[in-house]
């Protein structure tokens, strides 16, 4: 009888590790680099913890006419307005909800300074669907984003 109890318990935790190693893999998917909507910038997400974020790692535009790197100019703090567009965390805090679903984050609009309440949806591999509002997700902008295939040299 012990025995039997023990492979039933054996099967039972072998079914729960593999069920949460499945959950952990579709959190993943959204781990890669982006391109938004305008094509003006690309976003790498990461994972940190249980976390998602992501930071801008290519601008189509990285200067200046002058030639000068772009500077985040607009943002409200003016200690931040010299800090380079390129590596800035412009995702933070998403949490996987669970059907290709990510929120609890925000994200920063360099065009304009602001940062909005977030919810990210995995509209397929390749397709992000990422929302931005104030207040009530009612009241915001959605953007589609494309993932953006590294091809090795």
């Amino acid at each position: 009888m012990k025995k039997y109890i023990y492979l039933m318990m054996s099967i039972l935790i072998l079914n729960i590790s593999k069920a949460q190693t499945t959950e952990v893999l579709e959190s993943d998917k959204i781990v890669g680099v982006w391109e938004v909507g305008s094509g003006k910038a690309r976003v790498k997400v990461t994972k940190y913890g249980d976390k998602f974020g992501g930071k801008i790692v290519w601008l189509k535009e990285p200067t200046y006419p002058d030639g000068t790197k772009k500077v985040d100019k607009n943002n409200p703090d003016e200690t931040k307005r010299t800090v380079p567009l390129l590596g800035y965390n412009n995702l933070l805090g998403f949490s996987y909800k669970g059907k290709s679903e990510y929120d609890g984050g925000t994200i920063y609009d360099p065009e304009n300074g602001s940062v909005y309440n977030c919810n990210i949806f995995l509209k397929d591999d390749n397709t992000l669907e990422v929302r931005g509002y104030i207040g009530v997700s009612l009241f915001g902008r959605t953007d589609t984003w494309k993932r953006v295939t590294i091809k090795a040299k």
